[in-house]
């Protein structure tokens, strides 16, 4: 009798364990399920002004996950044809279309094209002045396409910030082959440019802003053997030098870290506070033909910055004619002497 009261009791004991052991995990005292990557870390939405993205954020918006951003367009910036573009072929965000440079960029001066002319590529990818447009690129022809859309009335541009490596290094997947832009089923929704005071143009629109504005400055974004007169920094151009007046805001390497992502703005501002350079001037970036020179001028917007411009004909346009001012001079002489 007692061995049958132990072998019942023994097989009660098992078949509690057993319901206990086969509970749900959400049902086990103090152990609630882990919240999933989106949830514990969600993606913020971030204001129209912020320009610099991670690839997360661009990886958001792709899933629906921002509202704000439901229509969108990608662009791989890059000077040539799609089909010539061995690394567009060969990798790019899902989505992304290649734009070549020249399609922005008149062949003369390499100045942005007309108003007319940039409509007519904006309604060629799809662009109106409420599409997200995200730009990347191997170089700074992303920077320079970002500008030109936000001259163009683009209200929300975003660049990502380490461009496609950032993407791989994210464990992000990769499309290969064409991606063909949808032409845009409105207008673009304002007269283009939206914002022609981003830019002056050419030299005369330069010493203009130099005579009637002491605090304006223009400000070299090339490199330091450029700024001193040792080279021209392009094959096509043969002049050396800069124009009189400028002081040097430091080479396009000096914007970025070692992982090709941007440097945070307050190491930007200490360059450019080296030179005298201040949120209280007028500041006008250029380099040879208008390209490393948006890389401030879209931190400075993202930043809140004002008294911003780019000067678009660069080193180029200037030294075409022989009777604009050079300088071939050191930053330290440039600083002391405009200051």
């Amino acid at each position: 009798m007692k061995k049958k009261l132990l072998s019942i009791l023994l097989c009660f004991v098992m078949v509690a364990a057993s319901i206990v052991g086969c509970a749900p995990k959400s049902e086990e005292p103090n152990k609630p399920e882990a919240p999933s990557p989106t949830e514990s870390n969600p993606v913020e939405t971030l204001a129209k002004t912020k320009v610099f993205v991670s690839a997360d954020w661009v990886k958001s918006v792709i899933d629906g996950n921002q509202p704000e951003s439901k229509d969108y367009v990608i662009i791989e910036a890059a000077w040539g044809l799609v089909n010539e573009n061995k690394s567009y072929l060969e990798a790019h965000i899902p989505g992304a279309v290649h734009l070549n440079t020249d399609d922005i960029e008149e062949p003369t001066y390499w100045n942005i094209r007309t108003g007319d002319e940039i409509g007519k590529v904006m309604s060629n990818y799809g662009i109106t002045k409420d599409t997200t447009v995200i730009v990347y690129g191997a170089d700074s022809g992303a920077t320079r396409v970002a500008f030109v859309c936000l001259w163009a009335g683009v209200e929300n541009v975003k660049v990502i910030d380490g461009g496609l490596d950032a993407w791989k290094n994210a464990g992000y997947a990769t499309n290969e082959g064409i991606e063909n832009p949808k032409t845009a089923t409105s207008d673009f929704g304002v007269t283009i440019p939206a914002h022609p005071e981003y830019v002056l143009a050419m030299p005369e629109d330069v010493t203009a802003e130099m005579e009637k504005n002491d605090t304006f400055r223009l400000v070299s974004i090339r490199s330091l053997d450029e700024f001193n007169g040792k080279t021209s920094g392009y094959s096509y151009i043969e002049k050396a030098g800069e124009p009189k007046g400028a002081v040097w805001g430091h080479d396009e390497a000096d914007y970025r870290n070692e992982d090709g992502t941007f440097i945070d703005f307050d190491k930007a501002v200490a360059m450019w506070n080296e030179q005298g350079l201040t949120a209280d001037n007028e500041l006008a970036f250029y380099c040879g033909t208008g390209w490393r020179a948006t890389i401030p001028w879209l931190m400075a917007y993202e930043n809140g910055w004002k008294n911003i411009k780019l000067y678009d004909g660069g080193w180029f346009v200037w030294q075409m004619d022989p009777n604009n001012p050079v300088q071939a001079i050191t930053p330290e002489e440039a600083a002391a002497q405009y200051k």
